[in-house]
C-alpha cells in the first residue's frame, strides 16, 4: 500500500468501529448457522459459542491454546470484559457437554457453505475439482482420552531427518506411531482463488468408535456424490491408488483424477500387462507448456503424454496422463475423456490444486493448534474441532475480493510487513489471524447478534446506538 487508503484512514481513526465492523462480519458469515443453533439451544449458549470462536481467533499460545481453561480467561462477559476464567471455563463446558446439539451441525453448515461456492462456479460453467485427502492428529502424550487410535507420527519422522553438516540420524528401521486420530477432509476448489471446506471428518481405528479407513473415506464420497452427482471432479492422491478404490468411485459414478503407483500393473489397449513406467516408454511427449511454480515463483518446463488404458480389476474404461515436471514424472489416472492436448492439460491443472489441501491441514494443525484439545469425550472434542473448522472458514471468507481493502487497511494497521514475500502472497492467512487477535485484544469489541439480557432498557439502547454508528461509519 503505497498509498494510505481511506479504510485505512477510519481504522486508524477510529479502531474500536473497526473492530466492531470485523465482529459484524464474523456474525453475519455465521448467522445461518446460529439461527439454527438457536432453535435446540438455550441462547446463553449460543452465545457462548460465538464468544468461544473470538477467543480462538484472539489467543495464539499454540500449546495451550484450545484449553478450556484459556478459552474461559478470554471468553467476554456480556458489557465486553471478561470477568471470571473460572466461569468462563464453566460457560465453554457446558456448550461443549450438551446433548441437544452434534458436531453434524458444523458439517451440515460448513457443506451448504460449500453448496454456494459450487453453484457459483457452475453458473460460471467452470471445472469444479474436489480435494481429497487425509491426515492424523497427534496427541503423544495421551492415553486414557476417548477415541484416540496408533496413527503415524509425521512430527518424529520430520524430527529425525538428517541435517547435512549439522546432524546425522540413521533412517528409522519403522515409521513411530503415537496415539491420536485420524482426520480426512476435502476442498472445494476452482481452478482459481478460494478453497471451500465441503466435508471433514474425524475418526478412530480403535474401541468402540472404530472405523476402516476406506469406510471413513467412501462415507465422505457419498456425501459429496449425494449433493453434487457429477458436477465435481474428485483428485485424490498416491494413497487412494487401488482397484478398490477404482470400484467405489464407479459405482458411485463419480469424475476422478488420482496421481497412481507407477510401480502398479495396467492393461495397454492391445490387452497387454504392464507397469504403469513402462507404459509409453522412449515415446516423443505430446505437448509442452512453461508452467508457473507457486512453491518457486519461477517458470518451469512441462511435457505431457497420454494414452487410453484399463485396469485388470475393472472394466471402465480410463485414461493415463503422464506429465514431466522438474525431471520427475507423475503419472494421472482419469475416467475423464484425454483425446486432446486440452483436456490433458485440464486434467494435469485440475491435480496441481491438490496442494491446497495440505496448506490447509499445515494452517489448521499450526497455527490454529488443533492438536491440543485436552477433552476425556470424543463427542465434546469432535465440537471444539468442529468450532475451530468453523473458524478457519470465517478467515477464508475476508480473503473473498470484497474485503480486499478492508484486509489490506487491519494487515497494514496491526500487523505491518515491509518484506517482499509478505507482501506479494496471495494469501496471507496467518497475518490476518495475528492482525484480528491483536485488534480485539486493543479494541474489544460489543456483540450484536444475540442482545444480552438486561432488566435495563438504557444498556439494551445503548448498545442498539452503538451498533447503528458502527453500521453507518464502516457500512
Amino acid at each position: 500500500m503505497s498509498e494510505l487508503s481511506e479504510t485505512f484512514k477510519r481504522l486508524e481513526r477510529d479502531p474500536q468501529a473497526g473492530s466492531q465492523h470485523l465482529l459484524q462480519l464474523l456474525e453475519q458469515f455465521l448467522q445461518p448457522f446460529l439461527l439454527r443453533l438457536d432453535d435446540v439451544l438455550d441462547k446463553r449458549l449460543v452465545r457462548t459459542l460465538l464468544q468461544c470462536l473470538v477467543a480462538i481467533i484472539r489467543l495464539r499460545q499454540n500449546p495451550q491454546a484450545l484449553w478450556l481453561s484459556e478459552l474461559g480467561s478470554y471468553l467476554q462477559g456480556y458489557d465486553g470484559y471478561s470477568t471470571s476464567a473460572t466461569a468462563g471455563t464453566k460457560r465453554v463446558g457446558k456448550l461443549l457437554r450438551s446433548v441437544k446439539w452434534t458436531v453434524g451441525l458444523i458439517d451440515h453448515y460448513l457443506l451448504e457453505k460449500a453448496d454456494e461456492e459450487v453453484r457459483t462456479l457452475k453458473e460460471q460453467c467452470k471445472r469444479i475439482p474436489c480435494i481429497w485427502d487425509g491426515s492424523v492428529l497427534e496427541k503423544a502424550e495421551s492415553e486414557k482420552l476417548e477415541g484416540l487410535c496408533p496413527v503415524l507420527s509425521s512430527k518424529a519422522k520430520r524430527r529425525q531427518r538428517t541435517k547435512r553438516g549439522f546432524v546425522f540420524n540413521w533412517p528409522a528401521a519403522r515409521p513411530v506411531r503415537v496415539m491420536g486420530m485420524q482426520w480426512n477432509a476435502a476442498l472445494i476448489v476452482g481452478m482459481q482463488g478460494l478453497p471451500h471446506l465441503a466435508v471433514t471428518k474425524w475418526w478412530s481405528t480403535k474401541g468402540i468408535f472404530a472405523t476402516r479407513l476406506r469406510d471413513a473415506e467412501e462415507e465422505g464420497l457419498r456425501i459429496c456424490v449425494r449433493k453434487w452427482g457429477s458436477l465435481l471432479v474428485h483428485v485424490f492422491d498416491r494413497g487412494y491408488a487401488s482397484g478398490y478404490w477404482l470400484r467405489v468411485l464407479a459405482k458411485y459414478r463419480a469424475r476422478f483424477i488420482i496421481r497412481w503407483v507407477k510401480h502398479h500393473v495396467f492393461l495397454t489397449l492391445a490387452g497387454e500387462e504392464k507397469k504403469l513406467w513402462q507404459i509409453g516408454q522412449g515415446k516423443k511427449y505430446r505437448a509442452h507448456k512453461e508452467i508457473w511454480d507457486g512453491r518457486t515463483g519461477e517458470k518451469m518446463a512441462c511435457d505431457l503424454w497420454w494414452t487410453a488404458l484399463r485396469h485388470p480389476q475393472t472394466h471402465e474404461p480410463l485414461f493415463l496422463v503422464k506429465a514431466r515436471v522438474k525431471k520427475g514424472i507423475m503419472y494421472l489416472i482419469t475416467n475423464e475423456p484425454v483425446h486432446t492436448e486440452e483436456q490433458a492439460w485440464d486434467v494435469f491443472f485440475s491435480y496441481r490444486r491438490r496442494w491446497q489441501i495440505e496448506v490447509s491441514f499445515r494452517y489448521a494443525k499450526c497455527e490454529l493448534a488443533l492438536e491440543c484439545p485436552r477433552l476425556w469425550s470424543l463427542e465434546a472434542r469432535l465440537k471444539l474441532l468442529g468450532m475451530v473448522m468453523l473458524v478457519y472458514a470465517f478467515l477464508l471468507s475476508l480473503l473473498d475480493p470484497r474485503h480486499h481493502e478492508l484486509v489490506q487497511a487491519l494487515l497494514r494497521f496491526r500487523c505491518h510487513r515491509t518484506g517482499k514475500r509478505c507482501l506479494h502472497v496471495q494469501a496471507p492467512l496467518y497475518r490476518i489471524r495475528w492482525a484480528l487477535s491483536r485488534l480485539w485484544d486493543d479494541d474489544r469489541p460489543r456483540f450484536g447478534c444475540f442482545l444480552p439480557p438486561s432488566d435495563d432498557p438504557l444498556t439494551v439502547c445503548s448498545l442498539i446506538r452503538d451498533l447503528e454508528r458502527f453500521q453507518k461509519n464502516w457500512g
